[in-house]
């Protein structure tokens, strides 16, 4: 009766493990979004991670919405072309599409970071990037949906993104940089100029040394 008892208790704490494990493994296999370092209107570079949930098909197609960012660039990716769509009037990127080429996709098991550079970003505590994934054989899943009121995470999710409070000119650091490059690089460029003028300087001094000396021996022999 004991080892009986003991036996079900097992079986029973596995199971729930064994749920447990299972759950948390269909979380990680959400769309998801991540930038370290992201501010409120700043630019950073977003990583969408894209895990295909099927057993069967490839993820072929990946769309996101983006909150009307003034900049967004692609990182190129061997066997995908990617595409950011603007408004036509103010230019503002709407969404990117990456699709694979024939051949081309992320098969069963796999997961695709797809990375884009973007910004400014709105000055909001949160913000989400609907996206839409489609399978080699047609399904297609969107990730779109907000948490729930009660707090837990819906079936399909939008990948989400938390940004920090702004700490100021996002392009400022980059801007200093680029300042100092170039104020080093006119000094050099001065410094060098110097240098060639006295190596001329001093070539052509010797020149008219040799002239005046031959000058005056010719002028003895006479």
């Amino acid at each position: 009766m004991k080892n009986t008892l003991i036996s079900r208790a097992l079986i029973t704490a596995a199971a729930t493990g064994g749920a447990i494990l299972l759950a948390g493994g269909i979380a990680s296999a959400h769309v998801s979004v991540v930038a370290p370092g992201a501010t409120q209107g700043g630019y950073s570079v977003l990583t969408f991670r894209v895990p295909t949930e099927s057993d069967t098909a490839s993820t072929t197609k990946v769309t996101v919405a983006l909150p009307d960012l003034k900049s967004a660039r692609t990182e190129p990716m061997p066997g995908w072309t990617a595409v950011v769509e603007k408004d036509p009037t103010s230019l503002v990127a709407k969404s990117v599409t990456w699709t694979a080429d024939p051949g081309v996709g992320v098969g069963p098991g796999q997961f695709q970071q797809f990375v884009l550079s973007a910004g400014p970003l709105p000055t909001q505590d949160e913000v989400s990037f609907n996206a839409v994934q489609t399978y080699s054989d047609g399904n297609v899943v969107n990730w779109d949906q907000a948490a729930l009121a009660d707090g837990s995470e819906p079936d399909k999710p939008a990948p989400s993104l938390t940004l920090a409070a702004s700490t100021g000119d996002a392009h400022g650091s980059s801007a200093d940089t680029h300042a100092t490059n170039e104020t080093t690089a006119t000094e050099s460029s001065n410094d060098n100029t110097a240098r060639w003028l006295g190596g001329a300087g001093l070539v052509l001094g010797a020149l008219g040394a040799a002239l005046g000396l031959g000058a005056l021996v010719r002028s003895k022999r006479s």
